[in-house]
């Protein structure tokens, strides 16, 4: 095992996240040598393959203040033909009164979010990083260890070992990492899966995004294809003990139950792609930074899908860093820094948990005067300015003051 010079920031985790913090970081903090070690191969990746059109792609919903950092970052230009923008939400409670429908008059003319496909957001990430000066690469590899020391933290990788002011640990919600270094978690199990899939519909879906609350769980269209898309990224909420007949069933009978769920608001559903299916819980890290460490992204914190938070919390978070980090005058992993960086971000952070849980609590109580309060909530949104302001900045990114680390940017 050979040792290389070392590194001020070192990041674990080479997936939409974690390559979204390295390009970050390479462009906000120039003159860093930042490295990312990711145990599948990033350049080896297919162009073919990411650019094919594929009815099973998966996608990411994005808030609007995350699509203009990506803008700044320069990976918004090739997500552009790729990405299907949120004009319209509809939001409703099968059998209960009460409905929300916001629009670009309530976000200042501007879409509410936009849906990306995985494959595209992938291939621009991959781009933007091969070009990035200042950044190395260590793909296919693997940290098999983490070592904090006095003056940094040890890497030791598969094939290698290298040292780092700062680790950035993003390796998903599972950390491995997180696990080696004894950091407890939090976790609290809705008894709930996610079943997700694409699916084809009679009629357009006008670049709208629907929430439908079922006696199952959340159901959630999401569109695809552009304005005149006939395709929906489709995410449903089961219960745990019925996960695995939704996965079972026939295409055809799974159709005919979502159709039940949610009606013909798009004409008759026609087509299920693959489905998917992931148990859902709340887990949040009980220490997000140690001297020499952070944990980003599904590391820290893995919500509940209902209100597409988790992928916007962890781009700001990784903005509110970046901010901090551009004021380090010594060693990037020095502990007070860290925890500046956590005492900013942690409102935003609560905030976010708080609207993802309570949604889902809210919205999965049977009982009358949980129905009662959440069908007055509905309407409140619907009628008072205030309340959808209030609604709207928290589920755009605008609920607390937003991390500015654009003042030093390289335009590579």
């Amino acid at each position: 095992m050979t040792t290389t010079s070392r590194y001020d920031i070192a990041i674990v985790g080479g997936g939409l996240m974690g390559a979204a913090l390295a390009l970050l970081f390479c462009k906000t903090l120039p003159g860093r040598r930042i490295v990312l070690i990711e145990q599948k191969s990033l350049e080896s990746a297919s162009d073919d393959a990411l650019a094919q059109p594929n009815f099973d792609a998966r996608s990411t919903a994005l808030a609007p203040t995350s699509a203009v950092s990506l803008q700044r970052l320069g990976v918004w230009p090739a997500l552009a033909a790729h990405a299907t923008a949120i004009r319209r939400v509809q939001v409703s409670d099968r059998g209960h009164l009460g409905w929300v429908r916001l629009d670009t008059d309530s976000n200042g003319g501007e879409p509410l979010g936009y849906v990306v496909e995985n494959r595209a957001f992938a291939r621009a990430l991959i781009d933007a990083l091969l070009a990035c000066e200042g950044l190395e690469l260590k793909t296919p590899d693997q940290v098999q260890r983490l070592i904090p020391g006095r003056d940094g933290v040890r890497l030791q990788l598969t094939t290698q070992e290298l040292s780092a002011e700062l680790v950035v640990i993003a390796d998903g919600a599972d950390s491995p990492l997180r696990h080696q270094l004894g950091i407890a978690e939090f976790n609290k199990d809705y008894r709930q899966s996610a079943v997700i899939a694409n699916v084809r519909h009679q009629q357009g879906h006008a670049e709208t995004a629907f929430e439908r609350f079922t006696h199952h769980g959340p159901l959630a269209f999401l569109p695809l294809g552009g304005v005149q898309g006939r395709t929906s990224a489709v995410v449903w909420t089961w219960p745990e003990d019925q996960a695995a007949e939704a996965m079972a069933i026939s295409d055809a009978e799974f159709l005919a139950r979502l159709q039940t769920e949610f009606g013909y608001r798009l004409g008759q559903l026609q087509q299920v792609g693959e489905r998917q299916s992931y148990a859902l819980r709340l887990c949040l890290a009980r220490e997000q930074v140690r001297s020499g460490i952070v944990l980003m992204g599904n590391a820290a914190h893995f919500l509940h899908p209902v209100a597409g938070q988790g992928y916007n919390l962890a781009l700001r978070d990784g903005l509110r860093l970046a901010e901090v980090l551009q004021r380090a005058a010594g060693n990037l992993g020095e502990l007070d820094l860290l925890q500046e960086y956590e005492r900013l971000q942690v409102t935003d952070q609560r905030n976010t948990v708080r609207l993802s849980d309570g949604f889902n609590e809210l919205f999965r109580a049977h009982e009358p005067h949980w129905i009662l309060l959440r069908s007055l909530g509905m309407i409140g949104v619907e009628w008072s300015t205030t309340v959808r302001d209030t609604f709207i900045r928290q589920l755009a990114g605008r609920g607390t003051r937003r991390a500015n680390p654009w003042g030093v940017i390289r335009s590579d």
